[in-house]
């Protein structure tokens, strides 16, 4: 992995900027990993209160039933929900309960035009009576002219093109004409046009960038990557059973028994299929890297396990639910670090990593990609921002979660991800869970700057949330690995299992999320789905909305010490030197409060800095106890303005409080504004 000057660094490859990944087969039969559970068996472990709230298994042609039968009836839908008369729907999806619920998806067009940010989720139960509805964007849908200058087409494709100069594209036209769309993420509905521009990013990942310009202002309103950065004897989990086709005297790996996925060598090519893996005995690789069809069956193993898992826990019948397949592509480019997910050719694609000596097609990373195609068909979480951060997330939750289901010993299940494929070449996972900001770029918890960081980066506070509702907050040690994962709020959480966490986590991705779903939407639609599942008060609903507080995204369930609200504040200005310059101190003295300080002490803090990511932030309780507020990092927000929950519980109240603040980054300087306590 190429380095970058930190206010310069941009994903540098999919698995490191966006991923996804497949599998394959080899002998006719199941992957060597155990079987997990099936989707009753997963039910009677997780000890649902409503066991009806579990996804129902659906066979491709039920599936298919309930897409027609809703799209017959868009028209009444839209009535219903009270729609314009411009506006139609499409379905797109529909999830079933076990007890008759369907959450049908449907996307937006008015006048003809797609609504991108339009897309919503209608709850129905049974008797087929509307219980819900929840919208990417509450904005109402009228009075927006759709007639556009005649040169706003070509104004849309040069202002794409240099956004994808930006990230290394050397591309010198769109992939096809500007689409003529509705713009709605942002909640004012905007006539606008979508640029999709392809080439390659400047690692060598594809580019599938998608612009989206005010048709009438040519202003940039958006933009996001659409290139999702996941007996064999394999590279990393040891000897496994394929499923493979015979013809003939000829072998191939065409796994028929999962929706025929089929494992491709580009033998270092960057384009096309290449050739099927095929060869005349039944026994795929040795190994070691030097045989092609090492990497090949672990593809293919990866891909086997992750739609068993998705089949047998979640009653998924692949990525779509259609029980078609994708396909993967082993052996990209040359020294290729990274993996992708290329939903346009329903594809996982893997390099060879640094000196073509660690393959990226891990258990892990395979699971990751593979994920990514999910989201695609479900939420569809719009590939930047928070909601950016929110579909990584899903495919390291989902990824950690094939892995410990596959209970393989070659690869023990755990909560790092990309542990095996050495991608920092000196034995380090690419990503933490426990404790996401191990990594040096991810966030431990949500802030309002987070969505500005790299979705690979803003995805820290989900993960974080997955580790603490499976196995809470503390030391711990799981399958020989160490934990310790911390709290924002300096209280424990208490973790409910990871198959609960999963199947809750999944819940709310197929039935509560939508494309521009954000931290706080996560939140409310995983609480909604805990509670359908075990009920409004039950200790996993309880579970789960500690767990999120815990990254600093809303309320505890039960609270802990609220303090007295008494508010201690200094808005005395304090310049902060630039680096390497001291740290300075802003000051508070605190009175009259009667014993010691609350577990929830908040902390206000408002610097004007040009570079937040420079600033080391602590508060320095009166006698000398601190606590981390802020490490550096790479954010390259300008200005702070945000609480703080410290548990300071240890620590007498009364006394000199200080905010310390040092810059630890050259070339930006700042301004400690206001600081205060509220007890």
């Amino acid at each position: 992995m190429k380095s970058t000057h930190r206010r310069n660094a941009t994903a540098t490859g999919a698995l490191l900027a966006a991923a996804a990944l497949l599998t394959v087969g080899v002998q006719a039969g199941s992957a060597s990993a155990q079987p997990g559970e099936s989707a009753n068996a997963a039910a009677a472990k997780g000890q649902p209160r409503n066991p009806g709230a579990l996804p129902a298994q659906l066979t491709p042609s039920q599936r298919a039933e309930l897409i027609a039968k809703a799209q017959s009836t868009t028209a009444a839908t839209a009535k219903e929900l009270g729609l314009g008369a411009q506006e139609k729907l499409v379905v797109r999806d529909v999830v079933k309960d076990q007890d008759g619920t369907t959450h049908t998806r449907y996307e937006r067009t008015y006048e003809g035009l797609p609504v991108l940010g339009g897309d919503l989720v209608v709850n129905r139960t049974s008797a087929d009576r509307t219980q819900s509805v929840s919208k990417a964007s509450n904005a109402q849908l009228q009075g927006v002219s759709t007639a556009a200058p005649a040169d706003a087409p070509a104004a849309a494709s040069a202002k794409a093109l240099d956004a994808a100069k930006a990230v290394g594209s050397k591309a010198d036209k769109a992939d096809v004409a500007p689409r003529k769309i509705i713009w709605m993420a942002n909640g004012v509905p905007t006539l606008a046009y979508e640029t999709v521009i392809g080439g390659l990013q400047d690692d060598g990942t594809p580019n599938q960038l998608h612009v989206v310009t005010d048709a009438k202002t040519g202003a940039k309103l958006h933009q996001w990557q659409g290139i999702e950065t996941g007996v064999g004897n394999t590279h990393y989990s040891g000897q496994v059973t394929l499923g493979t086709s015979q013809s003939g005297s000829n072998f191939t790996l065409n796994d028929t028994g999962r929706g025929g996925h089929k494992t491709y060598n580009l033998n270092h090519g960057t384009s096309g299929t290449g050739s099927l893996f095929s060869q005349t005995n039944d026994t795929w690789g040795n190994g070691a890297n030097s045989n092609a069809a090492t990497a090949g069956a672990d593809a293919a193993y990866g891909a086997g396990v992750t739609w068993d898992f998705y089949k047998n826990v979640f009653g998924r019948s692949g990525i779509r639910g259609d029980g078609v397949a994708a396909y993967s592509r082993v052996h990209y480019g040359n020294a290729y670090v990274n993996a992708f997910w290329d939903d346009g050719c329903f594809c996982m694609t893997y390099g060879d990593g640094s000196g073509n000596n660690d393959p990226l097609t891990s258990l892990d990373v395979a699971g990751h990609e593979m994920s990514h195609g999910v989201t695609a068909a479900t939420a569809g979480l719009e590939y930047s921002n928070e909601s950016g951060g929110l579909n990584e997330a899903t495919s390291d939750i989902m990824g950690t979660s094939v892995e410990f289901y596959a209970n393989n010993p070659s690869d023990p299940g755990d909560y790092l991800i990309g542990e095996k494929i050495d991608i920092n070449g000196d034995g380090t996972p690419l990503r933490y869970m426990d404790k996401p900001s191990k990594d040096g770029g991810s966030a431990d918890a949500w802030y309002s700057g987070v969505g500005n960081l790299d979705v690979h980066y803003s995805s820290g506070p989900a993960n974080h949330w997955f580790y603490l509702a499976s196995e809470g907050s503390g030391t711990k040690t799981i399958n020989g690995v160490n934990y310790d994962s911390p709290t924002s709020d300096g209280l424990p959480v208490t973790g409910i299992g990871r198959d609960k966490a999963q199947l809750i986590w999944y819940k709310a991705l197929t039935t509560k999320f939508n494309s521009t779903t954000d931290y706080a939407g996560a939140r409310a639609g995983t609480i909604a789905a805990a509670t359908e599942l075990y009920g409004a008060g039950s200790a996993e609903v309880n579970a789960v909305t500690d767990a999120w507080a815990a990254v600093n995204v809303g309320a505890r369930s039960g609270g802990g010490n609220p303090g007295t609200g008494k508010v201690f504040e200094s808005t005395t200005r304090v310049a902060i030197p630039d680096s390497p310059g001291p740290a300075v101190t802003s000051s508070v003295a605190v009175t009259g409060i009667t014993g010691n300080a609350p577990s929830t002490l908040k902390v206000g803090v408002k610097i004007t800095h040009t570079y937040i990511g420079d600033l080391q932030i602590d508060l320095v309780a009166p006698n000398g106890t601190s606590f981390r507020l802020q490490n550096s990092s790479s954010d390259s927000t300008a200005n702070l303005d945000k609480t703080y929950t410290v548990n300071a519980s240890a620590v007498a109240a009364n006394g000199t409080w200080k905010l310390k603040v040092q810059d630890k980054g050259a070339a930006d300087t700042g301004t400690i504004t206001d600081f205060k306590l509220t007890f």
